[in-house]
């Protein structure tokens, strides 16, 4: 059986565990999360790093920075994940639904302008599958039109965009490090922040709405309740593996991209030959390997691969009902204009197995698809 994803866990990871386990400080903010906060600012060139519980939580603190309320619109693609919607909609807010491009699968930076309305407050973009989006020309919008820009970078750690990191170039940004990202800690996340203006704002937000991090620092004599809040700080034994990762996450990052590409040459051919269509990296991007999907010319072909895998025990999955057709969408949210190429692109898409330790069954799972998707198939 090849599972589409297996959890990796470094060697590390029981030493720093063991050392929180012994100590007196098991709730957040310790050694391992103040490693963590400054690995990722200066990685990533961010102004703060917060960890959160989730990269939920993250997007939750940056509708709240963005000071949504009720009646206020946000722009967003469709083919995301629920997470992106809900800290929108927990506001009061509603999500505006934009197609996608057809060779990123990303937001189609070109239709963003024809949705903005007097009510928009924020661009919500995500990199999906660790590609950046066109980050140049969606904050042109945002500057013209006076809003922010929020980055669901939550499965983005490394990629970056013109040199850039993701995460480092809209307002603020969520990271998730969930079991199935690249960087894990089981559950978890970080909200990146690049605007000062917002910083002790996001930490009072973090705490429950107190400024006990200010306290923590001796800044002020006692803490408080002062503002919105919630319990969005991790415990230090998520913190201690997360760290566990991070402190390797270049090498991480790079076995990822081998075995990415080792799929991208197995289906060269196939794509030339119109069989299928691989995935499409822009050349101002550097991708982190997150995903490795195929794009079958029609829903019934993908679904026939995912089950002719399956007889051989390999497990490979399609990704994202859109949320402008999911009941909560049709709901909460609103579609501006077509979304032709979300509803088609959905339909076709299929996720195989990728994660480290794969190496060799890269060529299995290559092999079977090869098979299932012949002419004597």
């Amino acid at each position: 059986m090849i599972p589409f994803n297996r959890p990796w866990s470094g060697a590390r990871a029981v030493e720093f565990l063991n050392e929180v386990c012994g100590s007196t400080h098991l709730s957040g903010d310790g050694r391992f999360t103040k490693l963590c906060h400054e690995w990722l600012e200066n990685i990533l060139g961010v102004r703060k790093a917060l960890l959160t519980t989730s990269g939920s939580g993250a997007l939750d603190m940056a509708a709240i920075l963005a000071g949504l309320e009720a009646g206020d619109e946000v722009i967003m693609p469709s083919f995301t994940f629920s997470s992106s919607a809900n800290a929108i909609v927990l506001r009061g807010a509603t999500p505006v639904f934009v197609d996608i491009r057809a060779d990123t699968l990303n937001i189609d930076e070109r239709l963003i302008e024809a949705a903005i309305t007097p009510r928009t407050r924020a661009i919500m973009v995500v990199h999906y599958a660790g590609v950046a989006c066109a980050m140049d020309s969606i904050m042109a919008i945002a500057a013209r039109h006076g809003l922010t820009v929020i980055e669901d970078a939550a499965q983005a750690i490394m990629a970056s965009y013109r040199g850039r990191p993701l995460g480092s170039i809209g307002q603020m940004a969520a990271l998730s490090f969930h079991e199935t990202k690249n960087i894990i800690s089981g559950e978890g996340g970080a909200i990146l922040i690049n605007d000062p203006e917002i910083i002790e704002r996001a930490e009072i937000i973090r705490e429950k709405g107190t400024n006990r991090t200010a306290f923590a620092r001796g800044e002020i004599s006692k803490y408080t309740w002062v503002d919105l809040g919630s319990s969005y700080l991790p415990s230090e034994i998520i913190s201690a593996f997360l760290w566990s990762q991070l402190e390797v996450a270049q090498e991480l990052t790079q076995r990822r991209l081998l075995i990415w590409s080792r799929y991208h040459e197995h289906f060269e051919a196939m794509e030339q030959a119109g069989v299928l269509r691989r995935p499409t990296i822009p050349e101002d991007v550097v991708s982190n390997g997150h995903i490795y999907y195929l794009l079958l010319p029609d829903e019934a072909k993908r679904d026939g691969l995912i089950r002719a895998l399956r007889a051989e025990g390999i497990s490979a999955v399609f990704h994202y009902i859109p949320l402008h057709s999911a009941p909560a969408g049709l709901r909460f949210g609103r579609a501006s204009g077509s979304m032709q190429q979300t509803d088609d692109l959905s339909r076709r898409l299929v996720r195989l197995p990728l994660w480290l330790g794969l190496d060799d069954g890269v060529d299995v799972v290559a092999d079977a698809v090869k098979r299932a998707l012949s002419p004597a198939a």
